[in-house]
């Protein structure tokens, strides 16, 4: 069975715009490869995978996906490096069934990045972005900043699903401060 993404809900966190983001911004907006983006303004980058297994999403995730909220599915985090320093915090769900044909291998990607598979098919379509800006309270933040010497008070993230034949999978990237030094 296709599931199909969903909207939510108006008083959902997350924004259409990123609304006073600061230096932050021009990461934030820019729609194409974060990966490649990050690879052209560093020498060294590295994916470094943090966890991957089977567990529920989030409420407003499942939601996003249109999936039941007792569902499992394959949640992927890893930290994005660059001169061997975190520059970004990525987290996705992978809803079991679109982990089928093209996608079956993005289950074992290890090292690799997942952004630089989703833009090598030009079948996938990615959704528009939203933005959100996070606050300790939010599930991401300890997760994202568990790597990082000094403790920002927040941290912007964006999102979207990126679609295969209607089979959808979410990418959450948060920026962490040294992104701004790159």
């Amino acid at each position: 069975m296709k599931v199909v993404p969903k909207k939510l809900p108006a008083d959902s966190a997350w924004l259409a715009k990123p609304a006073n983001s600061g230096a932050y911004r021009q990461w934030l907006i820019d729609d194409g490869s974060l990966t490649g983006r990050l690879q052209s303004s560093c020498d060294s980058f590295a994916v470094k995978p943090l966890t991957q297994c089977n567990a529920r999403a989030q409420v407003d995730e499942a939601t996003l996906l249109g999936l039941q909220q007792r569902c499992y599915a394959l949640l992927r985090e890893v930290y994005l490096y660059c001169e061997n320093k975190p520059v970004v915090f990525a987290h996705s769900v992978l809803p079991h069934a679109s982990l089928r044909g093209n996608w079956q291998k993005l289950s074992g990607l290890g090292t690799r990045s997942l952004g630089a598979a989703l833009f090598a098919d030009p079948r996938v379509v990615r959704t528009p972005l939203s933005y959100c800006k996070l606050s300790s309270r939010h599930p991401l933040f300890a997760r994202a900043t568990a790597a990082l010497d000094q403790m920002p008070s927040e941290l912007w993230a964006r999102r979207s699903v990126f679609l295969l034949k209607n089979w959808p999978i979410l990418v959450t990237e948060v920026f962490l401060p040294e992104v701004l030094k790159l």
